[in-house]
């Protein structure tokens, strides 16, 4: 098992809005992710405070260590424009060494 994980997030996506691009460029210059993958515009089906809403978002995925989850975790709650930011950890149970290595070395 590798130490590597990915964290899926999103960020608003509406014209001009350059959130989830600080938002990748802060987290590799503190070096808490490794790589961040910002995809395109999509929209977002979801209930909040009892009414169902519907935005546009671009997930991020981003590549990390297991070890720096709860650091990430902190800076993207303090950087996030969101009241509860999605934060979902899921861990990678192989790949590429070569790949796997990069990550681990990139976030130390």
């Amino acid at each position: 098992m590798s130490d590597v994980v990915l964290v899926f997030s999103t960020a608003p996506a509406a014209p001009g809005d350059d959130t989830a691009e600080q938002l990748a460029r802060t987290l590799i210059d503190e070096r808490l992710a490794a790589c961040v993958n910002i995809h395109a515009p999509m929209v977002s089906i979801y209930r909040w405070k009892g009414s169902v809403e519907r935005d546009s978002e671009r997930q991020l995925v981003i590549k990390t260590t297991r070890g720096l989850v709860p650091a990430l975790e902190k800076r993207l709650r303090e950087l996030h424009p969101y009241e509860v930011p999605e934060f979902i950890v899921i861990a990678v149970s192989g790949g590429s060494e070569k790949y796997l290595g990069w990550v681990e070395a990139s976030c130390s």
